[in-house]
C-alpha cells in the first residue's frame, strides 16, 4: 500500500513539473533576422509561413522558417501559433517533402543556437521563450486581423 501511495505522489508530481514548464512557456516571441523589415505579422500569415503555403511577409520580403526540434517551447509555439501537435506539424512537412512541394524547415537543439541561425540569415524567422542579448535579431508582434 505504501509502494502504491509512493507511486501516485510521484505521478502527481511529474504531472505538477510538466504543467509548470509548459506553463512557463507559454509567453512565446517571434524573433526575425534585423534585414525583416516588418513590425508585426497575423495569425495567418505566422501559420503559412510556418505550414510551408506561403515564402513571403506580408511585405513580399523572403520568409525563412526555423524551428526547435521539440520541447516545451516548440509544442507550446505550435498549439498556439500553427494549431498543430509535433506529430501533425512532422506529417503535414514530411507530405509536402515527399510531393516535391517544399523543403521542411531548418530544426535546433536549442533557442540559443536557433536565435544565432536567425541573427545570420536574412528573412529567418523563429521563436523563442525570452528575449535574448544577440544584436541581429529583433522580436515582433502579432497583429490583431488575420
Amino acid at each position: 500500500m505504501k509502494l502504491l501511495n509512493k507511486i501516485r505522489c510521484s505521478v502527481v508530481l511529474l504531472a505538477l513539473l510538466a504543467c509548470g514548464a509548459a506553463a512557463h512557456a507559454q509567453d512565446v516571441l517571434l524573433v526575425v533576422n534585423k534585414s525583416v523589415p516588418i513590425a508585426e505579422v497575423t495569425p495567418g500569415n505566422v501559420r503559412a509561413i510556418f505550414t510551408g503555403s506561403k515564402t513571403r511577409f506580408a511585405d513580399g520580403s523572403h520568409a525563412v522558417p526555423v524551428t526547435l526540434k521539440g520541447g516545451p517551447v516548440h509544442e507550446v509555439f505550435l498549439k498556439n501559433y500553427i494549431d498543430a501537435m509535433p506529430e501533425e506539424f512532422r506529417a503535414r512537412w514530411r507530405k509536402t517533402v515527399f510531393s516535391g512541394q517544399g523543403a521542411m524547415p531548418r530544426a535546433f537543439d536549442s533557442e540559443a543556437v536557433m536565435i544565432q541561425y536567425v541573427a545570420v540569415t536574412p528573412g529567418a524567422l523563429g521563436y523563442a521563450s525570452r528575449t535574448t542579448s544577440e544584436e541581429n535579431v529583433r522580436y515582433i508582434s502579432l497583429s490583431r486581423s488575420n
